[in-house]
């Protein structure tokens, strides 16, 4: 088969200046892809702020023939995000990837957790994947394609001590996945999320470095391109980390109707094994789909 390239087409991807989006960027680029490479270059808790890690990925991209142009505003700001896409249309005219991967960090248990660094996750890492996917939307649907490739993290997926505020962005970014794959899909345009384990900024401190040496950003890379290409599904969450590649769903049991008349909080306690079976469950493509077995449950199938 032959090689997945980009030529002709124009990536964005935010949170680009180190790390993750780092790579995926250069991978892009390498592949034929004129870039936006975005980054607040701000610290980890996302204070701060410097244009000098994008300008140098850029320099990287241009160094090895590729093009590429820096932004660095914030992922949050509504003015900035509307100069990254203006840059990126008056420079190329088109944009059919944004590869939304800008986070920050603020762990605590959360008991000791401040609202407002609750809020301030909350709103770099979902609005922060929001106001870009908005802001490339009707280009997308003009163009008749678009890729984009949402971050998400097995502690939104599944939980991770003192990370509340990061666990529900993180989810979050999924619930807003799985409506735009439906809205998109008539204009080609596929969205996918990642859920990525590398060694990075926000996990440097938090593993050994032999393990951090097994867990390379760009050994994530080759799954978030795929997921840029032509050829990519549509509502895939690919979990991905030291070479290996796993899809995450969500199931839900085929579960029991026990009625409407005398229904009692008992007879959920007496049949929660029914309810939790797991024969029979299913990964539904819409949320209609548990509505409809609801139905059909009603009617006695």
């Amino acid at each position: 088969m032959a090689d997945i390239r980009f030529d002709g087409k124009v990536a964005i991807v935010t949170g680009a200046g180190g790390g993750l989006g780092r790579q995926h960027a250069l991978e892009l680029a390498r592949r034929g892809a004129k870039v936006v490479v975005n980054d607040l270059g701000g610290s980890v808790d996302g204070s701060g702020g410097s244009s000098a890690a994008a300008d140098a990925v850029v320099e990287e991209i241009k160094a090895a023939g590729g093009e590429a142009i820096s932004n660095g505003s914030s992922v949050t700001d509504d003015a900035g995000v509307a100069l990254m896409i203006k840059q990126a249309m008056d420079q190329w005219g088109r944009i059919d990837i944004l590869v939304a991967n800008a986070g920050i960090l603020r762990d605590k248990s959360f008991a000791k957790m401040e609202i407002a660094d609750f809020e301030l996750v909350l709103n770099v890492h979902l609005m922060g994947t929001v106001k870009p996917a908005k802001a490339v939307w009707d280009i997308m649907r003009e163009q008749n394609y678009g890729r984009i490739v949402v971050t998400t993290s097995s502690s939104g997926l599944y939980g991770n001590f003192g990370q509340s505020n990061y666990g529900a962005a993180k989810l979050g970014i999924i619930g807003f996945m799985n409506t735009l794959r439906l809205e998109g899909a008539k204009n080609n345009i596929h969205v996918n999320a990642i859920a990525p384990v590398a060694a990075t900024r926000m996990t440097e401190n938090l593993m050994p470095p032999a393990v951090l040496e097994r867990l390379k950003p760009e050994y994530v890379t080759p799954g978030v391109v795929y997921l840029c290409s032509e050829e990519a599904p549509t509502g895939a969450i690919l979990t991905a980390g030291a070479g290996a590649f796993a899809l995450s769903r969500i199931y839900e049991t085929e579960g029991v109707y026990l009625g409407e008349g005398g229904l009692s909080v008992e007879e959920v306690r007496d049949n929660w094994s029914k309810i939790s079976d797991p024969e029979g469950q299913a990964a539904y493509a819409a949320g209609g789909e548990q509505s409809q077995k609801f139905f059909r449950k009603l009617s006695g199938g």
